[in-house]
C-alpha cells in the first residue's frame, strides 16, 4: 500500500502534463509478456532491447548473468531504464535457472527465440498465454538449459542469406508484432489497479529532484 497523502504532497511538485502523461502510458502497461536477456555483454544491445521494452510497454526486464554484468548505457537507452522494472540474476548459482523458475512460478511460460527447427513463425504465435521471451548472445544464442526447459520457441521469418539478427532488432520486430496483437484482443493484457498505483507512485518519486530531502521535509512537518 503506497501513502496516499505523501503521494498528493508529491503531486504538488509536477506538472499537470506530467501527471496526465504517467497515467496514459500507465494505461499501455503490461505484464502479460516480459522479456529476458541471458548473458548479453554488449551494453548498447542490452540498452536497445531495455529501450524497445518501455516503446511497446513491456514493464518487466529480467537479465541473467553468468558470465557477464548487464549494464545499461544512458546515452542508447535514453532514459527509458528507470521507468522499467528490472530483475537481476546474478548469484554464483546458476542463475539461468534461477530466473526461469521465478517466471514459471509467476504463471509464464518461456519461449526461447532461436532459429530451432521446430520453433512457430512470429506471424503464428499465440498471444493468450503470459509469455517471457528469452534472448541470447547473437552468435550462440540462448542457452541449452533455456533450450531444453523452454515451453515454446519462436522465430522470425527471413528470406536472405543472412540467418540471424542483432538482438536488438530481433526484439524490436517481435514486441512489435505481438503487443500489437495483445491490443487488439479481448485478453486482460493490462496492469491492475494496484500495480498502476504502485509505479505511478514510484514514477513521481523518480521525477522530483531531491525527492528524499522533500519526503524527509514532509515527515518533519506532520
Amino acid at each position: 500500500m503506497i501513502d496516499e497523502k505523501l503521494l498528493h504532497y508529491f503531486e504538488g511538485f509536477l506538472t499537470e502534463k506530467r501527471k496526465n502523461l504517467f497515467k496514459t502510458i500507465l494505461e499501455n502497461r503490461t505484464r502479460h509478456f516480459t522479456v529476458v536477456l541471458e548473458d548479453i555483454y554488449q551494453p548498447h544491445n542490452a540498452s536497445a532491447v531495455v529501450r524497445t521494452c518501455d516503446i511497446f510497454g513491456i514493464q518487466d526486464v529480467h537479465t541473467i548473468e553468468n558470465k557477464y554484468n548487464n549494464k545499461v548505457s544512458r546515452h542508447v537507452a535514453k532514459g527509458s531504464q528507470k521507468w522499467l522494472n528490472h530483475y537481476r540474476y546474478k548469484s554464483d548459482g546458476d542463475n539461468t535457472k534461477a530466473c526461469l523458475d521465478d517466471l514459471k512460478s509467476k504463471g509464464y511460460q518461456i519461449i526461447a527465440t532461436t532459429p530451432h527447427n521446430n520453433s512457430c513463425f512470429l506471424q503464428d504465435f499465440d498471444i493468450s498465454k503470459k509469455s517471457a521471451f528469452v534472448f541470447g548472445v547473437e552468435a550462440e544464442g540462448v542457452s541449452d538449459y533455456v533450450l531444453e526447459n523452454a515451453d515454446g520457441f519462436l522465430k522470425i521469418p527471413m528470406v536472405g542469406f543472412t540467418e540471424s539478427l542483432n538482438i536488438s532488432v530481433a526484439a524490436a520486430i517481435i514486441l512489435q508484432e505481438v503487443t500489437t496483437k495483445l491490443r487488439n484482443s479481448d485478453l486482460d493484457w493490462r496492469l491492475s489497479a494496484e500495480e498502476k498505483e504502485i509505479l505511478y507512485f514510484n514514477w513521481v518519486k523518480k521525477t522530483i529532484k531531491n525527492v528524499d530531502k522533500i519526503e524527509e521535509r514532509y515527515h518533519l512537518n506532520l
